[in-house]
């Protein structure tokens, strides 16, 4: 069990260099996805030549050579891709760039209004974003969440040291789109996938200076944290916890 976990703990974000972080778990996540045989290497040697070619991708940029090499020589058996597929790592990527999209796209329809923002307007536009996040969640049997450190909603604020690691990661490093990380403490087995969200010009009608901010949320938030932005600043991150996933590395392994 602790050489299943070694795989996933030692490729994790966190302990290599910030600037590719973001392409390791692209890495990962085609590797786990794989069907490709598994070539015969103990699993110890295994983690060493991935952390080195993920090491050579970071200081060269070479993404693609590198992906190559990992699914050429390092793809994991069928059980392990079937468990890690089944567990929906690659999935939850794919549905936290379709929820951001459907955020810009609705964040959009502010552009070019020159009336005030009301209450109605926030359940126009930002509530249908929870509510898909809750329905994806639901769905999956993941729990998804929006989180960021200036909230609005108290209910977005870290839960956790490793939320706000992340989230003061991805403030330092806006090249980083979206990374994962082992359950951290208080969590059962799985994995935390963490995708950034950022300040688009609309956001700015209700997110602009603190002296512009729209009747309504001075009247309903008063701890309200979620003013002075700029476009293109952080304003959060979606954080996904898949659970099981560990296991079934571990099972697999």
């Amino acid at each position: 069990m602790a050489e299943g976990l070694d795989l996933l703990q030692a490729l994790s974000p966190l302990s290599l260099p910030p600037f590719h972080r973001f392409r390791v778990a692209e890495i990962t996540m085609t590797v786990l996805s794989s069907r490709l045989p598994c070539a015969a290497a103990p699993r110890r040697a295994l983690i060493h030549r991935l952390r080195r070619l993920i090491w050579l991708a970071a200081a060269t940029g070479t993404l693609m050579v590198v992906l190559g090499a990992l699914l050429l020589t390092a793809a994991p058996t069928a059980a392990l891709a079937a468990q890690s597929e089944q567990a929906g790592l690659p999935r939850a990527v794919a549905e936290m760039e379709q929820l951001d999209r459907m955020r810009v796209s609705l964040a959009s329809t502010l552009e070019g209004r020159s009336e005030e923002p009301t209450m109605e307007t926030m359940k126009e536009v930002c509530k249908p974003v929870g509510m898909r996040a809750m329905a994806i969640g639901k769905e999956n049997g993941w729990q998804v969440r929006q989180v960021a450190s200036k909230y609005r909603n108290p209910d977005h604020a870290p839960a956790g040291p490793q939320e706000k690691q992340v989230i003061d990661l991805l403030e330092r490093h806006p090249e980083i789109t979206g990374l994962w990380e082992p359950a951290g403490a208080g969590q059962s087995a799985g994995v935390n996938y963490y995708r950034r969200i950022n300040v688009e010009p609309s956001c700015l009608a209700c997110h602009g200076t603190r002296a512009s901010r729209p009747a309504f949320v001075t009247e309903n938030y008063p701890d309200d944290k979620a003013f002075d932005f700029k476009v293109g600043d952080l304003r959060g991150m979606y954080a996904v916890f898949i659970p099981e996933l560990q296991q079934a590395l571990a099972q697999a392994g």
